[in-house]
């Protein structure tokens, strides 16, 4: 196989967000690979707006990036307890597009928080949102980087080696998935 695309969802709109940063990291550790960036400034879902003008644009630029992703990495921070309202939304959005997108294909999540679990219920939630859209989300350790504004450098860098081994053993795995 050539080089696989693998996809990067962050569930944070900010450039400068600590989940970008950690995306980053999950890039450089996957390989080589063609990279698509989803953006997920989407208008919120609405019935009555997908009934009268359909699916936007912009979400089935997302649905095809996922289908055409061999592998998919989504880092997300956990506001109040749950997933940030612009991965739900884009999730929502997806589960709205024919074809299932999403359909067994190989995922690993991850976050990055402030707080002192580093987005573990974020996780779990983003687990159970997943599960009607079929991701295969693979099993392993799970990667909750916590006080994640002392875990980066300046320039964006992942420095506790801890996290760096989680983030490098998740990206074999994922790459072993698809090769």
């Amino acid at each position: 196989m050539s080089n696989p695309t693998l996809l990067t969802i962050s569930g944070s709109l900010r450039k400068g967000s600590f989940n970008r940063m950690l995306l980053n990291k999950a890039q450089a550790a996957f390989g080589p690979a063609n990279v698509l960036e989803a953006d997920l400034d989407l208008p919120l879902y609405n019935g009555d707006l997908e009934e009268a003008e359909g699916v936007p644009q912009a979400v089935k630029t997302l649905a095809q990036q996922v289908r055409d992703a061999d592998a998919v990495v989504i880092s997300s921070p956990e506001y109040n307890k749950g997933i940030t309202g612009v991965l739900k939304n884009a999730l929502d959005w997806i589960s709205r597009v024919e074809g299932m997108p999403f359909k067994d294909k190989p995922t690993v999540i991850m976050s990055a928080n402030a707080g002192r679990t580093g987005g573990e219920t974020g996780q779990f939630m983003l687990l159970s949102c997943l599960a009607p859209l079929q991701a295969h989300v693979l099993p392993g350790q799970m990667l909750c980087v916590a006080a994640a504004g002392k875990q980066f450098d300046d320039t964006g860098a992942l420095t506790n080696d801890l996290y760096g081994k989680v983030v490098e053993t998740r990206m074999e795995a994922l790459r072993a998935a698809v090769t």
